[in-house]
């Protein structure tokens, strides 16, 4: 199972946002800088993950990120399903591509599906929460990560 990049900046935001103090905000660009990821593609992550409830975004001056959810409240599976858009782990699952001559009599198919279910069990059981457990730690890193 590979994540792509848009799910992986989408943890690295959230586990951002819940290392801040409480009732603080923080940038885009702040973020970005922090991370060394690319200002636009953060945009985006932010905006889906606004669109989906679990950040808040306040324009302007004062404005910025935070979580819109409490950190036990944001279920790790349901953020992966929500940013992979098509989660199959081979050509074959998508719907769209049923090209295999071999599928109708395919066990891999089968299995492959069952290791999908197993992967986002072991995400539906965490929050993030569980991510950030030590956030002292976090918070000296996201602040001394070079610019």
């Amino acid at each position: 199972m590979r994540l792509t990049v848009h799910t992986d900046y989408a943890l690295r935001l959230l586990i951002h946002l819940a290392a801040i103090p409480p009732g603080e905000r923080i940038t885009i660009a702040a973020v970005a800088a922090a991370y060394g990821i690319p200002k636009n593609h953060l945009t985006k992550v932010a905006h889906r993950l606004g669109l989906a409830g679990y950040v808040a975004t306040l324009r302007g001056k004062g404005g910025g990120l935070r979580l819109a959810r409490p950190m036990a409240a944001i279920n790790l599976g349901a953020v992966v399903r929500e940013t992979e858009p098509d989660i199959a782990l081979a050509p074959c699952f998508a719907a769209r591509s049923r090209s295999c001559p071999i599928l109708p009599a395919c066990d891999l198919v089968g299995i492959l599906r069952e290791a999908e279910q197993a992967f986002l069990a072991v995400l539906d059981r965490h929050s993030l929460a569980d991510l950030v457990s030590r956030k002292s730690v976090l918070r000296h890193l996201l602040t001394a990560a070079p610019a």
